[in-house]
């Protein structure tokens, strides 16, 4: 027995040895070293960098990697803007450029890559790689760096450029090149380097096209309102984009100086509407609208019939029609908890081609209860009325509310609940809205200012928000 007891405990003590020895012995690959985040650097430069008195057509730039080059086309910045752009090439570790156009005498070139210009391992930019050389005997040296903002939302858009005119006709941004151009980073301030001392009007742009020229209002803009001479004391300016009123359409929709297509012939359309009810739910802030699929010819309001439960007539509301005889607002004093029919004849609405509804119909609907929203008090600090302040109140980037300020406090009854944006408007015309600008009657946009904070109102609930507001309106200087 005890013979028995001695090999099953050498057994066990063998098996233990055994997992041990080949847990010791798992084998574990090489992880290869760090990764290397190390941009490419240049190492030579024929001819060399900030070389003077330039006269040839071929660079060559070599570096200590081999690179490559990502989108150089929406990455790079060359000034002057030239008529003919250079060919830039990279091949293992050189980069070739090739100067097409005819080269200005005493002038100043650069050739920034800004993010294009990559080692091919990893990827790592050279960020901002500029290249520099002068037809002349010197290198400029001005500098101007200022800020761009979307007016109507106080934010900055880094996808807009920044741009230097000489020619201070008011049509040259929409027909030449400028002298000068740049890009914006992601909190909207831009930098010139190397440009030479002058006058110049400068200008921002939203330019998906590539033109550098405005060419279309819809298009984000912004425009200094008085030319810059830039030299030793620069100022520091900001310019406030703005999109103008989109083209006016001639009837039917084509825009003025398009030919229409020819239409394709349609199937058989009907004639809807759609109701702005939530869940057959009145709100009791707003308006009841009825929006049809098409423009209507005509609309016989005596065939619409707004009642009660019991079907009698409710008297005090105001219908209006828009423009196009498309969007219908019914406008009542909606009080909570009540119940409403409204009753649409078949022949009420009739379209352009004499489509009408397929049918009669009616809408049965009830309005909101009081404790389905909330409560508002805002207290303001530094008020001034004279700056003729509104709050704009934003859900989802739509606006939901404007409320121009008399006193320190607004207090609301009723507000829909949610997650709001509080915009501050500098309402120099006191219509309650944002108005755009226009470039060619030289109107600045109305300027807001965004904390960017999110202020949540709770249903049934006492909400409180404190807003600060900026002791002076935004200027048009940095620092100001």
């Amino acid at each position: 027995m005890k013979k028995v007891f001695c090999a099953v405990v050498i057994i066990l003590l063998l098996y233990k040895l055994l997992v041990f020895t080949s847990g010791c012995a798992q084998i574990i690959p090489p992880t290869g070293g760090p990764r290397d985040s190390l941009p490419p650097v240049m190492l030579g430069a024929v001819p060399k960098d900030s070389t003077l008195n330039f006269t040839g057509s071929k660079i060559v730039l070599t570096f200590d990697e081999y690179v490559q080059l990502d989108r150089p086309e929406e990455q790079l910045i060359i000034s002057p803007v030239p008529k003919a752009s250079p060919l830039i090439e990279a091949k293992l570790k050189e980069v070739t450029i090739r100067i097409k156009d005819t080269l200005e005498e005493n002038t100043t070139y650069s050739i920034n890559f800004g993010k294009a210009l990559k080692d091919i391992n990893e990827g790592n930019p050279a960020k901002q790689f500029t290249y520099i050389f002068s037809t002349g005997s010197y290198i400029d040296s001005s500098t101007l760096s200022g800020k761009v903002v979307v007016a109507e939302t106080g934010r900055p858009d880094s996808t807009l450029i920044v741009m230097l005119h000489r020619n201070f006709e008011d049509s040259a941004v929409s027909k030449e090149k400028p002298r000068y151009f740049t890009r914006l980073d992601s909190a909207g301030r831009f930098t010139f380097n190397n440009i030479a001392p002058g006058r110049y009007n400068i200008f921002a742009l939203k330019d998906p096209g590539g033109q550098k020229m405005y060419m279309r209002n819809s298009d984000l803009f912004a425009f200094y309102d008085s030319a810059l001479t830039i030299g030793d004391n620069n100022i520091h300016p900001v310019l406030y984009a703005f999109a103008e009123e989109p083209e006016e359409q001639r009837p039917g929709g084509a825009r003025a100086g398009v030919t229409a297509k020819t239409a394709t012939p349609k199937k058989e359309k009907k004639l809807t509407y759609s109701i702005n009810l939530e869940s057959n739910q009145q709100d009791l802030l707003g308006d009841l609208t009825l929006t049809f699929s098409e423009p209507l010819q005509s609309f016989d309001r005596a065939k619409l019939h707004f009642t009660d439960t019991l079907f009698k007539p409710v008297s005090g509301y105001h219908m209006e029609a828009d423009s196009v005889n498309k969007l219908f607002t019914l406008t009542y004093p909606w009080k909570e908890e009540q119940e409403f029919r409204l009753i649409l004849e078949k022949d009420i609405a009739k379209d352009s081609s004499g489509t009408e509804l397929e049918k009669a119909d009616t809408i049965r609907f009830k309005t909101k209860k009081n404790s389905d929203y909330g409560r508002l008090r805002i207290r303001l600090q530094n008020l001034d009325t004279a700056q003729h302040i509104a709050l704009v109140f934003y859900k989802a980037d739509k606006i939901e509310k404007s409320q121009p300020l008399t006193g320190k406090d607004v207090n609301f009854t009723l507000f829909r609940p949610g997650d709001y944006e509080i915009r501050i408007l500098y309402d120099g015309n006191r219509n309650g809205n944002w108005d755009t600008g226009s470039y060619w009657e030289k109107r600045q946009p109305e300027k807001i200012v965004s904390d960017g904070k999110k202020y949540t109102v709770r249903p049934n609930w006492d909400n409180e928000i404190t807003i600060e507001l900026p002791l002076h309106p935004p200027g048009d200087v940095l620092g100001e």
